[in-house]
């Protein structure tokens, strides 16, 4: 895979999908953990002489102009957080944006409008990823988090232009690479969230390379119901508790599952709680781990010397039921600090977990992709890793 070093940027046009899909609330953006990742391949091109023409998705407009998902306050925001001066693209393809693209200025920024307005981009229709195309000299992919989708503008454009990875893109796939197939030992793996369906492929592929599989969130409750255990009104996965039983009856001696648990009578954040060994009562559901698995989790995590984690180990936006996902990020940062362990964090769960605890800066790589972390430690092929290697 071709890698900036690869290309001559000078005097070039350089067409960069890139991951702007960001949180926001009434047009104020409320995460730029993503944005800010993009900052050293803009910054990269600049430096080289060339003129970064920027393209993403924003939320899930149904192929056509909605002003709710609008790049234009993304752009707004990059010109605050960049020396060069951004110029925003109302267009994504036409003659429109080819002449905002070659009217932009000596060192500028460019930004295309939502490349999800183009009916289209999600069936990576041959026609639009050549319109694309034409707005750059060479590709730059730099967008992780969309790279398990065969887009227009992840995969058909690298077709039509010499391509590489962009620093974020090589990074992220550097790092995973690394966890996965030249782990230092001991390597764990956590997972959480909510549901067992979503991990199933990455928990058969993990189970083997890792000494330790930690389960926790709502996901562990389908488990504990296919062993038989008593989950009360927990959340299950009727369908997938034979599953979940096969899976740990396979890797037993690897899959870790939670012993005590924090509950509450209902989903909320005032709920009554407390904490109880083994089965959980009916009339009660559980909402974390309990402090006898975090002890056991945290002591597994930081005398690890490899560490992947995706999915938090309970409701971690309820301050009562934090105390596990919280108790994880700490035993990674002191992993990380104690034996410079390589800690591999993603999920947007995870990282706003991560964030909330003021240690996003304590762990070494926090990947910007969720679903396509997931697809990685899967072994899949990535649409768009797969394209840049044409």
């Amino acid at each position: 895979m071709n890698t900036l070093s690869d290309l001559d940027l000078k005097g070039q046009r350089v067409l960069v999908r890139v991951d702007f899909n960001v949180p926001m609330d009434g047009g104020t953006i409320t995460d730029d953990t993503r944005i800010q990742a993009a900052l050293p391949t803009i910054q990269a091109i600049l430096d080289a002489g060339g003129t970064p023409v920027l393209m993403s998705h924003l939320g899930r407009p149904k192929g056509a102009p909605d002003p709710q998902y609008s790049l234009r306050p993304v752009a707004e925001y990059l010109d605050r957080l960049t020396e060069a001066d951004v110029v925003f693209c109302e267009e994504t393809v036409g003659d429109a944006a080819q002449a905002c693209v070659d009217g932009a200025p000596e060192g500028a920024v460019v930004l295309l409008e939502n490349t999800r307005f183009l009916p289209g981009e999600t069936a990576n229709d041959a026609d639009l990823a050549r319109q694309l195309a034409r707005l750059g000299d060479v590709f730059v992919s730099d967008a992780f988090g969309s790279v398990h989708r065969a887009h227009a503008s992840t995969a058909g454009v690298a077709e039509h232009l010499p391509h590489a990875a962009g620093k974020l893109l090589a990074t992220e796939v550097d790092f995973l690479t690394k966890a996965l197939d030249e782990p230092d030992r001991p390597f764990v793996a956590v997972l959480g969230g909510a549901k067992v369906s979503d991990k199933i492929g990455v928990i058969q592929a993990l189970a083997p390379k890792v000494d330790h599989l930690l389960i926790g969130g709502a996901m562990a409750y389908t488990f504990l119901a296919g062993l038989g255990r008593t989950t009360g009104d927990s959340l299950v996965e009727e369908d997938r508790k034979d599953e979940a039983f096969r899976l740990y009856d396979q890797f037993r001696d690897t899959i870790v599952l939670p012993t005590d648990h924090v509950v509450g009578d209902r989903f909320a954040a005032d709920a009554e709680t407390k904490v109880v060994d083994g089965d959980v009562p009916d009339g009660f559901l559980g909402l974390d781990i309990g402090p006898q698995t975090r002890k056991a989790y945290a002591d597994l995590v930081g005398g690890a010397r490899t560490v992947i984690w995706n999915g938090p180990m309970g409701v971690f936006e309820m301050e009562p039921f934090a105390g596990g996902t919280l108790a994880v990020a700490e035993a990674l940062a002191e992993a990380t600090r104690e034996h410079d362990a390589l800690t591999v964090v993603g999920g947007g769960d995870s990282v706003a977990a991560l964030n909330q605890a003021g240690l996003a800066d304590a762990v070494t790589h926090v990947s910007t992709g969720g679903g396509a972390m997931l697809e990685f430690m899967e072994g899949k092929t990535l649409p768009g890793l797969a394209a840049l290697d044409s």
